[in-house]
């Protein structure tokens, strides 16, 4: 739905400059997404929550949801695989970093990982996800790393609601479960999101829907981190995962999905054409390549040309 949104961004990130910079980003931009492919790496295994909708035990190559993936990569491995990735995909423009964990439960690995890539590229986008715990903490160094697109999942604004939705916050050496873990995540994500918004970064928050726990409040959520700077919310179906407290809720309904989107695209823009990736996604959104470059699936090429390159670069890739 198209609307007069955004009309709370800050002085410093016009709608005019943020439109220009998701242009190549093809998660906060419909018309990048089937030109401009995007990587994850998957350098960030250790999440500080425990969400009831998620379990990041099981791996299947057709599953596609956060928190899976095939493998584990150092920050090393994340840069030299990204290097084989870029010679492959046609307009890889983003690395994200989006678990299978959170980004900032892992933060010097993700630190790290920029960094070298920025070495390597000074020219690529670089988005990270996170639950938002540790925004306050890293946000400053966030914003030093040149880092301009952060997407933060936000559920609730009630500490009530959120004890329905997170099992336990594990914050600063101690866990906390019910309200007060909840409590502290949701003034967290609120703090931090302002924080980057303030300071030119385009925030996206995604919202998962969850029937009966907190899709009457997911209004209030897209008013409040519009107040906030965000500027896109994707409200993202319940993908009922094997295994975590919520797999046998039904999954959320389409028709309503679309409705709330309607609603809430009045007061901000959607994002609709998510696909829920997995941790290790590579190439376009509706054309995931991942397993082309997994460890097995480069290790079972044959050799072509000069083999010790081959063999070189299966190894940078590993």
């Amino acid at each position: 739905m198209a609307c007069g949104c955004n009309r709370n961004l800050r002085d410093d990130l016009t709608e005019a400059n943020a439109l220009e910079r998701i242009a190549k980003h093809p998660c906060f931009s419909f018309e990048a997404h089937r030109k401009y492919a995007r990587m994850h790496l998957p350098v960030a295994p250790r999440c500080n929550i425990s969400c009831n909708y998620c379990n990041r035990k099981f791996d299947c190559a057709n599953e596609s949801r956060p928190g899976v993936t095939s493998e584990i990569l150092t920050p090393l491995q994340a840069r030299d695989k990204y290097l084989l990735v870029r010679e492959k995909i046609d307009h890889l423009s983003v690395v994200g970093i989006a678990g299978p964990g959170d980004a900032l439960a892992n933060w010097e690995k993700t630190k790290t990982t920029i960094m070298l890539i920025k070495q390597v590229d000074p020219d690529v986008i670089f988005c990270l996800s996170t639950n938002g715990v540790m925004l306050p903490e890293y946000a400053r160094e966030i914003v030093d790393l040149g880092i301009k697109h952060v997407t933060v999942t936000v559920n609730c604004l009630d500490p009530e609601t959120g004890a329905g939705i997170y099992k336990y916050v594990y914050y600063k050496g101690r866990k906390y479960q019910g309200p007060a873990g909840a409590e502290i995540l949701i003034r967290n994500q609120q703090t931090g999101i302002a924080y980057l918004a303030q300071r030119g970064v385009i925030v996206k928050v995604n919202i998962v829907m969850i029937r009966g726990i907190n899709d009457g409040q997911i209004p209030a959520v897209v008013r409040k981190v519009k107040d906030l700077g965000a500027f896109i919310t994707n409200i993202m179906p319940l993908v009922p995962a094997r295994g975590s407290v919520f797999q046998d809720f039904a999954p959320t309904d389409t028709e309503e999905l679309n409705r709330m989107r309607d609603v809430c695209g009045l007061e901000l823009r959607q994002m609709r054409h998510c696909k829920q990736c997995r941790a290790d996604a590579i190439g376009l959104l509706d054309d995931d390549r991942s397993q082309e470059f997994s460890k097995a699936s480069l290790e079972e090429k044959p050799a072509a040309g000069d083999g010790r390159a081959q063999k070189q670069n299966i190894a940078a890739a590993s």
